[in-house]
């Protein structure tokens, strides 16, 4: 960016390419759309920011993001507490949610094992998981955690963890999408699809 655009503006360019999916151009795009639509969109987003700095808390309960603690999902009585799902972010809670067919509670691990990454079970919330477990109203932990290496390692561990706390321990299905068409999908979707079949 050119010095005469001033280091406001170079601050906004760069605090928005340290977002997800935004990089250097598109930062600076999001900036210049940002600034000539000031009324309508900056002014608004910048109250929404300071709105959100300030009022949004993690729930002590389920480490979902919300305004309130516990969170509305862990405070809504037509919830069935005895089903916990196991993701990995908030992200993949609101994925959930956007279904609509998941009644049940969740937990957030707030990441995944990974020896690489120097992640291990105490940067993870898997000791509050298994308190939660081991409540006598939990019937089943469905661990709803990506089909990559880490997400397995993670799965296995939290199950071996559960193992004592008496729940049922399910995992969500993979295999081909709704719609899917066969000659899209890579060869271990397959070959997922093909293990887990049930009967017709």
């Amino acid at each position: 960016m050119a010095a005469s655009s001033g280091p406001e503006i170079e601050r906004l360019i760069a605090l928005l390419a340290k977002l997800p999916g935004m990089g250097p151009r598109s930062a600076r795009r999001a900036t210049l759309a940002l600034l000539k639509r000031r009324e309508q969109l900056l002014t608004p987003l910048a109250q929404a920011l300071a709105d959100a700095a300030e009022r949004v808390k993690t729930c002590s309960t389920c480490g979902a993001l919300d305004t309130r603690d516990p969170c509305a999902v862990c405070a809504d009585p037509e919830r069935d507490a005895g089903l916990i799902c196991v993701v990995e972010e908030v992200g993949a809670l609101w994925a959930m949610e956007r279904g609509g067919s998941f009644r049940g509670r969740y937990h957030v691990m707030g990441g995944l094992l990974s020896a690489l990454d120097g992640v291990g079970p105490d940067a993870l919330r898997v000791g509050s998981l298994v308190a939660r477990a081991s409540a006598p109203e939990v019937t089943e932990v469905i661990l709803a955690l990506p089909a990559t290496v880490d997400g397995q390692t993670t799965a296995h561990y939290l199950a071996e963890r559960l193992a004592p706390c008496r729940v049922t321990i399910s995992m969500i299905a993979r295999g081909v999408p709704v719609g899917g068409e066969l000659d899209w999908l890579d060869d271990g979707t397959i070959a997922q699809a093909l293990r887990a079949r049930r009967p017709a």
